[in-house]
């Protein structure tokens, strides 16, 4: 019985890659109003850590919970759902870099 407990997995939108090995995600989730029993839509913004820089702004990807490394890193990039969709513009950018 040496597993670990269950870890918190968490979805959420890449809103900032500016830092070395982490980004701000923003996830979202749904609470129900206490007396007007009307969802609505709550987000808070983590930092990941990204090993490899691999995520960037528009991503969406799946955050795992763990260790703390360092003061505000709680959580780290487990993997890249879905690309954030670019335009010719930027990848020729990306290219002439």
């Amino acid at each position: 019985m040496n597993e670990r407990g269950l870890r918190k997995e968490r979805m959420g939108l890449v809103i900032s890659d500016r830092m070395h090995k982490t980004v701000i995600v923003s996830v979202e989730r749904t609470v129900m109003h206490p007396r007007y029993k009307k969802y609505l839509r709550r987000r808070t913004k983590v930092k990941a850590h990204d090993e490899r820089n691999q995520s960037h702004v528009g991503d969406r990807v799946l955050i795992v919970e763990c260790r703390p490394l360092s003061r505000d890193k709680r959580w780290r990039v487990s993997r890249i759902l879905a690309r954030a969709k670019t335009t010719e513009a930027d990848e020729s950018k990306a290219a002439a870099v």
